[in-house]
């Protein structure tokens, strides 16, 4: 699995989350439930995740809906 997004927004992760559902890529948001153990701080950001062979295309569709901004450099995920 490749990290494509890493934040504590649940506005833009819940966004990321249903547009590659969208296009049937594969998506994994870990640390989703960490929230309720940390209460609710937002101490702990979630990771999204795609399988490593979905990710060329993950990035290409988040970076044309304007989020590239928000994707981490892929020597870093």
């Amino acid at each position: 699995m490749i990290e494509l997004i890493r934040s504590n927004d649940l506005v833009l992760m819940g966004f990321v989350e249903s547009l590659l559902e969208g296009a049937a890529i594969p998506v994994l948001v870990a640390d989703r439930h960490i929230s309720g153990l940390e209460g609710m701080t937002g101490a702990f950001p979630r990771r999204l995740l795609v399988p490593a062979d979905h990710e060329r295309q993950a990035r290409r569709l988040l970076t044309e809906a304007g989020l590239a901004h928000e994707l981490r450099d892929a020597r870093t995920s």
